[in-house]
């Protein structure tokens, strides 16, 4: 069933609050987390010269803005949750309040986009033109790296927040479809079993 605009503005909307009604907890319960992998996947596919700039989609509260900026590259937030952006600011960073559902990016403005735990709240039939959207708000030959949480192709309501959960083919079909082209893909946390690797993880060249 197709969804239609106020779904789809339902979607975006308790999905943020959810976030913003969670902001600190989450701070606090991801604050930590080693995402040092997925950083270092996009940074070594980068073939601009540094400070990168680098697009930090679905920042929130700025864990990853700092580890950027800690290895001298220039990184911009976006956040669609305003109580993120506020702490994120809070912080120093550069942060644009923006949707996902409704993202307004400047063409050919970052070297890298880091799109981690973050795409998959948008719908599979919005899924397109974001990454389109993406794509031309990269530079030529930039690099989109992504990190979801995999499943075998459903979305939904799930505690609170929308979700799509994708495997990989399904994934790769609609990265190509957009323009991009694979780079390399990864199974999260390493070193263990497939059964217990629930995150997707995957780098792409426009």
């Amino acid at each position: 069933m197709k969804l239609q605009p106020d779904d789809l503005e339902q979607i975006a909307s308790l999905t943020l609050r959810h976030y913003d009604d969670r902001a600190e907890e989450f701070w606090r319960g991801t604050s930590s987390h080693d995402v040092s992998q997925n950083i270092e996947a996009l940074l070594k596919h980068v073939e601009a010269t540094p400070p990168f700039a680098i697009l930090d989609l679905g920042c929130g509260p700025g864990r990853d803005l700092k580890a950027f900026c800690d290895l001298g590259h220039a990184p911009v937030g976006l956040d669609g949750s305003k109580r993120f952006v506020e702490m994120a600011r809070e912080a120093g960073y550069e942060v644009w309040e923006q949707n996902l559902l409704a993202l307004n990016l400047p063409a050919s403005r970052f070297d890298g986009v880091f799109a981690n735990a973050v795409l998959f709240h948008v719908p599979s039939q919005e899924l397109p033109r974001v990454l389109s959207e993406l794509h031309t708000a990269l530079r030529p030959r930039g690099v989109l790296f992504s990190s979801n949480p995999r499943g075998s192709n459903d979305e939904g309501w799930n505690h609170g927040r929308y979700g799509a959960y994708y495997d990989f083919p399904t994934w790769h079909e609609f990265l190509s479809s957009a323009g991009f082209a694979e780079l390399t893909h990864y199974y999260r946390p390493p070193g263990l079993p497939r059964e217990q690797q629930p995150w997707l993880a995957s780098v792409w060249r426009k």
